[in-house]
């Protein structure tokens, strides 16, 4: 393959931010690209539209199946459909967290198992699995999709290290606040505290002002390219620049320090 010609890509939840901006990038660098959503859509950029539902194995296993036919290849996998829950840990309850890890954690498990055999058989592929700064620092009242992103973290190091005999790598891309529509799609509790509705505001308030300063969905998408094609991959990428600081705040700053740091900018009592 050369550099107008990077293979095939599939990139789930492409239909809006991050994914969007991800399947354009990958298409004007030179893959064939497909995209999913959970209602796909004609696109006039070069992408091709699937419908794909990832909690569900049958509507996988189709998607797979149709870039299959059209394609007879999958060489890149982005791991991008996610949604975001923001409350106390206690305010909702095990069916609605199980909904959350089903789609940002059994999702991701889902579409790289179904894409899996075509690689191996390839001998050859990459998965990038959009993760979170949330991965890997604490992040209150964001406590169950945090333990999802930990989840997928835990999970794309340990999956790398199995599939490296095949030729494939599995790598991370951590994006911080970003500019898309994340925080007006954030589910609500299913079983509301009042005793936490002061904070659970304030949370809102600081994650809205977060995002107006935020990346854009073009700058973590450059960082999902980049991941996709570096010969020699790094296990994370940090998507940004308030990406790139957290990151190293949690590696080098001590943990008291980062606690207190933490909960300043969270607005929390320290």
């Amino acid at each position: 393959m050369n550099k107008t010609d990077l293979g095939v890509a599939l990139v789930t939840g492409a239909s809006i931010g991050i994914g969007n901006a991800t399947a354009k990038a990958l298409q004007r660098a030179g893959f064939r690209v497909f995209g999913t959503s959970r209602r796909a859509s004609e696109r006039a950029d070069g992408v091709t539209m699937l419908t794909c539902d990832v909690t569900d194995d049958a509507s996988v296993g189709k998607m797979v199946d149709d870039v299959l036919a059209e394609a007879g290849r999958i060489d890149l996998l982005v791991n991008n459909a996610g949604m975001g829950l923001l409350g106390g840990a206690e305010e909702s309850s095990l069916v609605q967290a199980q909904a959350l890890f089903d789609v940002n954690v059994f999702g991701v498990f889902r579409v790289t198992n179904a894409v899996l055999p075509i690689m191996r058989r390839q001998m050859n592929g990459r998965i990038v699995n959009v993760s979170s700064v949330q991965g890997f620092i604490p992040a209150p009242y964001f406590a169950l999709y945090s333990s999802t992103k930990h989840a997928v973290e835990g999970y794309s190091e340990s999956l790398d290290h199995e599939l490296r005999q095949f030729g494939i790598r599995v790598v991370l891309v951590e994006p911080a606040y970003t500019r898309t529509s994340f925080e007006h799609n954030l589910a609500s509790p299913d079983r509301l505290l009042g005793i936490y509705d002061s904070a659970r505001i304030g949370m809102a308030e600081v994650v809205r002002k977060a995002m107006e300063k935020g990346d854009s969905p073009e700058v973590v998408a450059e960082i999902v390219l980049a991941a996709a094609t570096d010969a020699a991959p790094k296990t994370r990428y940090a998507a940004g620049r308030m990406a790139r600081q957290v990151s190293l705040l949690r590696r080098f700053v001590p943990t008291s320090a980062f606690d207190k740091s933490l909960r300043k900018q969270l607005g929390l009592p320290v």
